[in-house]
């Protein structure tokens, strides 16, 4: 592992340097993946790494890609998707037009997992799904709507755990030891670049999802994010987050109500 004032330097030559901001990550993962990036790159002594860091954007920029990425699989944690098919979707099916923001989305997997749910209820026709993330690489493949063969047992597995009846082949083709899924679910997808540190609320959404994200950051930017979240809800929204997060230190408990046994909360008032 690289020394706690190596990643101290590290993070203010990013910040001064490209005016990326890494102040309020928590720094044992943040250790962690810096190490990992700086080890498997071959280099012998940090300061070579933050030179390179320093005077090769195209480097840095995928130093951040590399650090930002997080691990992600279709249907993931099938109980949770149980409660979104059968219980929140249908109530969100009331609405004339469903907002749904997936926040920190990586590569996609659970935007495509949202939008079969969808199809599958009837109600992807009056969606839009919105996908973010800080990384511009894992966009690309989250839009490519693409992922490898060897993955998709495991997927339909977690569909079908999920609730899911259908056949789910019958959503993507395979060709080359990939599958590329259909067009139809893709198209109800907007994928932009977000910032979770520094950007805005861009819409009111009827559901956001941030799941895994929060764990990377520290308490003071758990609260920043939670409240930006609450800024971009519509009453009776709702908010998913992790399996280990939660928004109970974050903002004013009676703002919300956990819902059934799952990292999910429905705002009740503004």
């Amino acid at each position: 592992m690289i020394e706690d004032i190596e990643l101290e330097a590290l993070i203010n030559d990013v910040y001064e340097y490209y005016g990326f901001d890494f102040g309020s990550y928590s720094r044992a993962s943040l250790k962690r993946r810096v190490s990992r990036v700086f080890y498997l790159d071959g280099f012998k002594h940090f300061h070579e790494f933050l030179s390179k860091v320093r005077t090769d954007p195209d480097y840095c920029k995928r130093m951040i890609d590399e650090i930002t990425v997080n691990v992600t699989e279709m249907f993931r944690d099938p109980s949770f998707y149980s409660v979104l098919r059968n219980d929140i979707l249908p109530l969100l099916g009331t609405k004339p037009f469903i907002r749904i923001w997936h926040a920190g989305c990586s590569t996609g997997e659970e935007v495509y997992s949202m939008a079969i749910m969808l199809k599958e209820l009837g109600l992807l026709h009056k969606s839009i799904l919105y996908a973010t993330d800080i990384n511009a690489a894992v966009l690309e493949t989250a839009k490519s709507g693409i992922f490898p063969l060897r993955m998709i047992k495991d997927y339909a597995d977690n569909y079908r755990d999920s609730g899911g009846q259908q056949d789910f082949s019958d959503y993507y083709i395979a060709n080359y030891g990939y599958a590329k899924f259909n067009g139809d679910l893709s198209e109800k997808m907007v994928f932009s670049q977000h910032n979770l540190v520094s950007d805005n609320s861009f819409n009111e959404f009827d559901l956001i999802l941030c799941r895994n994200v929060l764990i990377y950051f520290d308490n003071n930017l758990q609260k920043r994010v939670v409240n930006l979240f609450d800024d971009s809800l519509a009453v009776l929204g709702f908010l998913a987050l992790g399996t280990k997060e939660t928004i109970k230190y974050s903002i004013s408990q009676t703002k919300y109500k956990q819902f059934e046994r799952e990292k999910i909360w429905r705002k009740i008032r503004e």
